[in-house]
């Protein structure tokens, strides 16, 4: 078995919750919450998904995640469908305009941490490169993880 570096986990754990507090800082324009972004980010990452499914995602009640995803599609930022096979059964799904939405604002994202990454020394700036795949790895299980069994029983009135 691999041995794994020395660190703290808490001071891990802080760390990338700072990273995560300066990502939404950002994160402009606010015209959308965090959580409307992250379930529009949830679909296209994941594919199709219930209401039921992105509800318990983002730990949203149904009711909230109905009205959430009615205002992606009045926005045309999402749209829903009847699931192949379960004509009762309804998916949220990404339009291509909610799929432009997103890559707009991770380029605008991606640019002002650009110019954060610009003032910081050229030692650390290989040293966050350095760490970006073990960065992806983890946040790839963690995701996972933390994505609800496909399995499990789901409501049919995801309306």
């Amino acid at each position: 078995m691999e041995q794994s570096p020395s660190f703290d986990e808490l001071e891990l754990a802080a760390a990338l919750g700072r990273v995560s507090s300066l990502m939404r800082a950002l994160a402009l324009p606010r015209d959308l919450s965090m959580t409307t972004l992250s379930v529009l980010a949830n679909v296209e990452r994941f594919g199709p998904r219930r209401i039921t499914e992105l509800a318990g995602d983002e730990g949203v009640t149904q009711p909230a995640m109905t009205q959430l995803v009615s205002r992606l599609e009045r926005l045309g930022l999402a749209e829903r469908h009847s699931e192949p096979g379960d004509r009762r059964a309804v998916v949220v799904r990404v339009t291509g305009a909610g799929r432009a939405e997103l890559a707009r604002r991770r380029q605008v994202q991606a640019k002002r941490l650009a110019e954060l990454l610009a003032e910081l020394p050229a030692a650390d700036r290989a040293a966050i490169a350095a760490a970006l795949p073990a960065l992806n790895r983890l946040t790839g299980r963690g995701l996972e993880a933390a994505r609800p069994d496909d399995d499990a029983p789901t409501h049919r009135s995801d309306g």
